[in-house]
């Protein structure tokens, strides 16, 4: 009993291939940059995009087989869908907008209406009835989505960028009931976001797509951890190096080195440093450092009360020092400039 998906399709310059599976009560989110195929694997789900290979099923029922041609259309799919912009319908009413789905699937028009009306109650929306989505802030509008695709009593519940149409001061508070909502709802749940926050307020896993392929997946707290690509590296803020490890040592293509106080088997490994561990200076630093590093300052970037310091160099690198710092050290792009990190500030695993 779970969603199950392992499929591949071509479109447009985008090859996707990937595999997952979704338990009942779980929520899954799957991150990754543009152009990713996150947008693409719902549609799929969806039954919006035809799949070329492989094979997507709810709770044992296959919903896409090309190999022998299962296909079953949208609106006979156990799946409700909460688009990005919520593409809510500008001339129906709220409780038409809810009542659509169920329509759609030849529900008698009395009987829509009666369940479209007690989903809006239970979303907190029950007096907005007769209002069009022009009325409704987009807190609200959400909302009608949400509504909407649960009012057809789907197995998934798949949700595109549920928060990316709402303004910064609306997004937590509207976060916040979207979770209220979707406690209630225990089937599977499989959300797109491009923010970790929603990730993490919302997610019991997430899942890493960069150009049509899952990187990584896992719980949020162990993937950010031991980032494997340079995508989730950035997403949470760390320096991500890949190398072969030997004796305390990771050797870079570069011909770069890095020195670890920890060990992990020889072989490829990954070496993950935070910007704050980096120290700038403008001259060759003495003492008891025992990484070191010539770099060109790329780019300088402040933020409040820390600037980031992109290096271009063997090993590329943001460095986050005090303004102050900065300001002492003159540094300007395409300086010179020396990076040095204590071999106990790195973290290393294997790839």
């Amino acid at each position: 009993m779970a969603l199950d998906i392992d499929l591949r399709l071509r479109l447009g310059r985008l090859e996707l291939a990937a595999a997952l599976r979704v338990e009942p009560g779980e929520m899954v989110a799957v991150l990754g940059p543009n152009g990713a195929g996150k947008t693409t694997l719902l549609r799929a789900v969806a039954g919006l995009q035809p799949v070329d290979e492989g094979r997507i099923a709810v709770d044992g029922a296959v919903l896409d087989d090309p190999s022998n041609g299962t296909f079953v259309p949208p609106e006979r799919r156990p799946v409700g869908v909460v688009f990005q912009d919520h593409l809510l319908f500008a001339t129906m009413s709220a409780l038409e907008n809810v009542a659509f789905g169920l329509r759609a699937r030849g529900v008698h028009r009395r009987e829509a209406r009666e369940i479209a009306g007690g989903w809006l109650d239970r979303v907190g929306l029950g007096s907005y009835a007769g209002e069009r989505p022009g009325a409704l802030s987009g807190g609200q509008s959400q909302r009608v989505a949400l509504a909407r695709a649960l009012a057809i009593d789907p197995r998934v519940l798949v949700l595109d960028e549920p928060l990316a149409a709402l303004d910064a001061a609306a997004r937590p508070t509207v976060r916040r009931d979207l979770r209220r909502h979707l406690e209630s709802f225990d089937g599977m749940r499989l959300m797109v976001t491009h923010d970790p926050v929603d990730a993490y307020a919302l997610a019991d896993r997430i899942v890493v797509l960069e150009a049509g392929r899952v990187t990584q997946a896992g719980r949020l707290a162990d993937v950010t951890a031991h980032p494997r690509s340079h995508y989730v590296a950035q997403l949470v803020g760390l320096n991500l190096v890949r190398g072969r490890f030997a004796d305390h040592r990771l050797l870079l293509d570069s011909g770069a080195e890095v020195v670890t106080a920890d060990a992990v088997a020889e072989g490829p490994a990954f070496a993950a440093i935070r910007p704050q561990a980096v120290s700038l200076h403008r001259h060759r630093p003495e003492g008891s450092a025992r990484n070191v590093w010539s770099a060109t300052v790329a780019d300088i970037d402040l933020h409040d009360d820390r600037a980031r310091v992109t290096l271009a160099g063997a090993l590329p690198m943001v460095a986050e020092v005090t303004p102050g710092a900065l300001a002492d050290m003159a540094l300007r792009p395409g300086d010179e400039a020396w990076a040095s990190v204590k071999a106990t500030d790195i973290a290393v695993y294997p790839a």
